[in-house]
């Protein structure tokens, strides 16, 4: 299913995979590990560390309506990003 199909559902899942949960929140797929390590995002469960995550869904559509909650993660991400770039930059 692609991004688009997803979003055209008329009742999404309750349960939500990583890639589901980063297009309702209008982020990349590989920031939703960022936000959980992060501990900005909770998964469902206590699923292991290298383990699938799932979210709920009116959990996620909660934080999507949020602007402070997206502020600290937008904040969080770029800070992610700018540690691995800097890390990178020193191996060269």
């Amino acid at each position: 299913m692609t991004r688009a199909d997803f979003l055209a559902l008329p009742q999404k899942p309750a349960r939500l995979a990583a890639w589901e949960t980063a297009v309702l929140l209008g982020v990349e797929d590989t920031h939703v590990p960022v936000l959980v390590s992060r501990k900005l995002l909770r998964p469902l469960g206590h699923p292991p560390a290298n383990g699938p995550k799932f979210f709920a869904r009116d959990y996620v559509l909660t934080l999507a309506a949020d602007q402070n909650w997206l502020a600290r993660a937008s904040d969080a991400l770029v800070d992610h990003w700018a540690n691995r770039n800097r890390k990178q930059s020193k191996k060269v």
